[in-house]
C-alpha cells in the first residue's frame, strides 16, 4: 500500500477542505436538516447512483470490445465495484490501476489494453459532464448574476466552452494523427523530468491504444451514447436527494452541481474524495444557486455517505470471491506496471507476478 507523496497530499487538501465547508457554519442546523430528511427519496437517490456502475460495466464492453470481444457483464461489473472500493478505501488514486488488474484475472483481457479502455473512458466522461454542464448553464433556471471567487459565473460558460471545443479537437487528432500527437509527446518528454516524461509517453500510448475501440464509427457513437446516458441518469440521483434534503431545484441544477462535482473530486484527496466532494457541493450549490448552508451540507455528507457505502461493500466481496485482499488492492499500481512491462517484453515475468496472472 502506497503512502508515498501524492497520499500525503490529498489528506493535507481533504482536511483543509472540510475546514473550509464546516468553518462558520452551525452544525445544529446541518443536524437539523439530516434529521427532517425525506429518506424514502434518499434510498432513492441512493439506489439511482448505484445502479449506475451497471451502467459503466455495460459501457465498458464497447470499449473493451476490440481487445477483447464478449467479455461478461458480471465480470465487468465486478472489476468496476473493485476498482471504485479501492479508491475509497486506499490512497493515491489506486482504484483505476485495481480495476485494470482485476478484469485481467477474471477476463483474458491483457492489463494494457485494459488500462488504455480507462483512459479512453475518463476522456468520454469528460466530454459527457461537460456536455451536460453546458446545456445547464444555457437553462433560463441558471442564475447568471452570481460570482464565484469574485469572478462572474458567465466566465464559466467560456471556459467550459472552450474546454470542451479543446477536448474534441484533441480527440481528432489522436484519431487522425496519432504518430504525429505521440512524436510531438515524445519531444516534449526530453524536456521534463525523466519520470514525468516517461508517465506522458506511457499515458499517451495506452490512451492511442484505447482509441482503437473509437476508430470504428459504430463503436465510437456507442460509446459517447452510453457516456452522456450515464452522467445523465447519474445525474437523477443528484435531483432526488437534493429533494431529500428539502432543496427545491431542478434537473438542470442537478447536472449543474454534477459537473461541478465531477471537477471537484479531480483534486487530490484523501480516500473515498472526502472534502473535494463536499466543497464542490457548496460551490455548485451554495455559492452559485444560492441554497442554504445547512442544507448543501446535509445533501453532501448524506449523499456523499449514501453512495459510499453500497459500491464499497460490493466491491470488497468481489475482491473476495476473487481472492483478492485490501492489502492486495493497495499494491495494485505496482502490479499493473509490473504486467506492462512482461507485455512489453521490457522484463521477464517474475515468478510472484506469474502466480498472480489469471
Amino acid at each position: 500500500m502506497k503512502w508515498d507523496w501524492r497520499a500525503v497530499l490529498g489528506i493535507v487538501i481533504s482536511a483543509l477542505l472540510i475546514w473550509w465547508v464546516l468553518r462558520g457554519v452551525d452544525l445544529a442546523e446541518v443536524w437539523a436538516e439530516v434529521r427532517h430528511a425525506r429518506w424514502g427519496l434518499l434510498l432513492g437517490a441512493v439506489a439511482v447512483a448505484t445502479s449506475g456502475f451497471a451502467v459503466r460495466a455495460l459501457r465498458w464492453k464497447l470499449l473493451l470490445h476490440p481487445i477483447r470481444a464478449g467479455t461478461g457483464f458480471r465480470t465487468r461489473f465486478a472489476a468496476v465495484n473493485i476498482g471504485f472500493a479501492a479508491n475509497n478505501l486506499l490512497p493515491a488514486r489506486v482504484g483505476e490501476f485495481a480495476r485494470a488488474w482485476a478484469i485481467s484475472r477474471l477476463e483474458p483481457v491483457s492489463v494494457s489494453g485494459a488500462i488504455g479502455s480507462l483512459v479512453v473512458e475518463r476522456f468520454l466522461d469528460g466530454i459527457a459532464v461537460f456536455s451536460l454542464m453546458l446545456l445547464a448553464l444555457l437553462h433560463p433556471s441558471f442564475p447568471r448574476e452570481a460570482t464565484v471567487g469574485g469572478q462572474p459565473i458567465g466566465h464559466l460558460l467560456t471556459t467550459i466552452t472552450v474546454v470542451l471545443g479543446l477536448i474534441l479537437l484533441f480527440l481528432l487528432l489522436l484519431l487522425l494523427l496519432p504518430s504525429l500527437v505521440l512524436k510531438l509527446a515524445e519531444g516534449l518528454a526530453r524536456l521534463l523530468p525523466s519520470g514525468l516524461g516517461r508517465l506522458l509517453v506511457d499515458g499517451l500510448h495506452s490512451f492511442i491504444e484505447g482509441l482503437a475501440s473509437l476508430r470504428n464509427p459504430k463503436l465510437l457513437a456507442g460509446a459517447l451514447a452510453w457516456s452522456l446516458g450515464f452522467w445523465a441518469w447519474n445525474a437523477v440521483s443528484f435531483w432526488l436527494a437534493f429533494h431529500a434534503f428539502g432543496i427545491d431545484q431542478g434537473y438542470a441544477t442537478a447536472l449543474f452541481v454534477q459537473g461541478v462535482i465531477a471537477i471537484g473530486v479531480a483534486i487530490p484527496s484523501a480516500p473515498g474524495f472526502f472534502g473535494t466532494f463536499h466543497a464542490a457541493a457548496v460551490v455548485g450549490l451554495h455559492e452559485v444557486y444560492g441554497v442554504g448552508s445547512g442544507a448543501t451540507l446535509a445533501f453532501a455528507f448524506g449523499y456523499h455517505l449514501g453512495g459510499f457505502i453500497p459500491v464499497t461493500l460490493m466491491g470488497i466481496w468481489y475482491a473476495g470471491q476473487i481472492g483478492l485482499s485490501l492489502s492486495d488492492l493497495g499494491e495494485a499500481e505496482t502490479r499493473v506496471e509490473q504486467r506492462v512491462e512482461v507485455e512489453e517484453g521490457v522484463v521477464d515475468e517474475p515468478r510472484e507476478l506469474h502466480d498472480a496472472a489469471p
